[in-house]
């Protein structure tokens, strides 16, 4: 029998780099010079959930296999982050764009993707986009990896350019290049970009959903072309050291970024050298207001392409609430207001009604959006509840396939009141929330939530 005594010497030591570089990660939590949140009895025991997740997701990522390829939530309640959206479910695989592959996938009723009124019943997501990236971001630790034409999307595809079959059914095919003749769905696994060869790494979907009662999942399956002659090598010592050290690099990396990303890029907590802000404006992420709607690309750190965004920071006392209106010239595919807490956690959607989007909320006969943001109920349906965070982030979405002239994008508008005068300052047409619609709505929630993430 060989002689194992080096190898295990070789995993021991990659295995003690792991739980150092975890412990690294740690430190992000609660050491200052690492642009923490603000440390509070509820920050700290986030932080560490927080932590928990970004290891959940490097376990995964490390033991995926580009040559065989699954399709995983990248965010789910166990590891939100990145002040996700509430109202969607992100999926992501690892692939090589050197490859070939081909999605499989079956939708419900989706007439509304082709701007056809949407069916009664059972129907797909609001809106769907799968986008194809030449890196994962925060993976590399520094705000260096936003410089333009470091990371990229060699593809793009939504739900309005999809080409789906009367049964519900797709196929997008991913390839280095696209064939000869061939007019289907398709993602180039490759792109030349300002003189840079970028390949295609990391494909997301996301699912948007707004009836969260009525709109169901996709069915989804990646398969690289080929994958039935080349059976998968067993690990061996070189790929369980790579496993460990993608755990332990990734967990520490992503926290330490988006560290930063908030607290120096975004201006989280006031004016810095770095942050987006012009010089003499107010900081990017204004407290109790929001920036104006803006397009944040890949390069940013933005997310999704087709996203409008915009952001900011509420402070609230327990007798005040902030009042957020919006006029929306153009009607987009997708449309939700959501709440996070400072580490970028979407708060808990599935008890609390932290999280509203056109289905799910009221909206006056004036047409404009509106939502109310507090630590208590005001007894108006559009409450976003904080959960008790009495500081935490704000963020608004709008998706569109083809974006508007800049002259039609949405407007917002912000305004800091008394909790018990909320009332006062909303259109006479406001109807009441009561104890039992809050109920009715929590339930749907939580029965959404567990289709949207179910395990089986």
């Amino acid at each position: 029998m060989k002689d194992t005594t080096d190898i295990k010497r070789t995993l021991r030591a990659a295995f003690d780099t792991m739980i150092e570089r975890l412990q690294a990660a740690r430190d992000a939590i609660d050491t200052p010079e690492l642009d923490p949140a603000p440390a509070d009895e509820r920050n700290l025991a986030e932080g560490y959930r927080y932590l928990l997740g970004f290891l959940l997701g490097s376990i995964e990522r490390a033991l995926h296999d580009p040559l065989y390829p699954r399709f995983m939530r990248a965010i789910q309640p166990m590891n939100r982050a990145t002040i996700d959206n509430a109202d969607a479910v992100y999926l992501y695989t690892v692939i090589d764009g050197n490859h070939s592959y081909r999605i499989r996938g079956r939708a419900a009723d989706s007439r509304h993707w082709r701007g056809e009124a949407p069916a009664a019943g059972r129907r797909a997501p609001q809106y769907v986009i799968f986008e194809l990236a030449s890196g994962y971001a925060g993976d590399s630790g520094s705000l260096a990896e936003l410089v333009p034409g470091t990371r990229i999307n060699t593809a793009t595809l939504d739900c309005h350019a999809l080409e789906v079959e009367p049964d519900g059914s797709f196929e997008i095919l991913i390839a280095p290049e696209k064939p000869e003749g061939y007019s289907g769905n398709f993602l180039l696994g490759k792109r030349v970009s300002q003189g840079k060869e970028h390949v295609g790494r990391f494909l997301t979907c996301r699912e948007l959903f707004h009836d969260w009662a009525n709109e169901d999942l996709l069915d989804l399956e990646i398969l690289r072309l080929g994958c039935e002659e080349t059976p998968r090598a067993p690990i061996d010592e070189a790929g369980a050291v790579e496993m460990m050290r993608t755990v332990g690099e990734i967990t520490n990396n992503q926290m330490r970024f988006w560290n930063v990303f908030y607290t120096q890029l975004l201006e989280t907590y006031g004016k810095t050298e770095i942050g987006l802000s012009a010089e003499g404006e107010r900081p990017f992420m204004p407290v109790n207001d929001m920036n104006a709607p803006n397009a944040l690309g890949i390069a940013t750190g933005g997310g999704q392409s087709t996203n409008i965004y915009a952001g900011g920071v509420y402070q609230l006392g327990p007798e005040e609430a902030l009042i957020i209106e919006s006029e929306v010239p153009v009607e987009p595919s997708f449309l939700g207001f959501h709440l996070s807490n400072l580490w970028g956690e979407s708060l808990d959607f599935e008890s609390h009604q932290s999280s509203l989007n056109p289905a799910l909320m009221e909206i006056n006969a004036d047409g404009v959006y509106r939502w109310v943001v507090a630590n208590r109920d005001p007894g108006v349906p559009n409450w976003l509840d904080t959960t008790g965070i009495a500081h935490g982030f704000l963020t608004v979405r709008y998706t569109y396939g083809t974006p508007p002239p800049k002259e039609q994008w949405p407007t917002l508008h912000t305004r800091k009141v008394a909790l018990g005068e909320v009332r006062r300052h909303l259109p006479a047409d406001t109807g009441t929330a009561t104890a039992a619609s809050r109920r009715e709505a929590t339930l749907m929630r939580h029965r959404h939530v567990q289709r949207r993430y179910r395990q089986y």
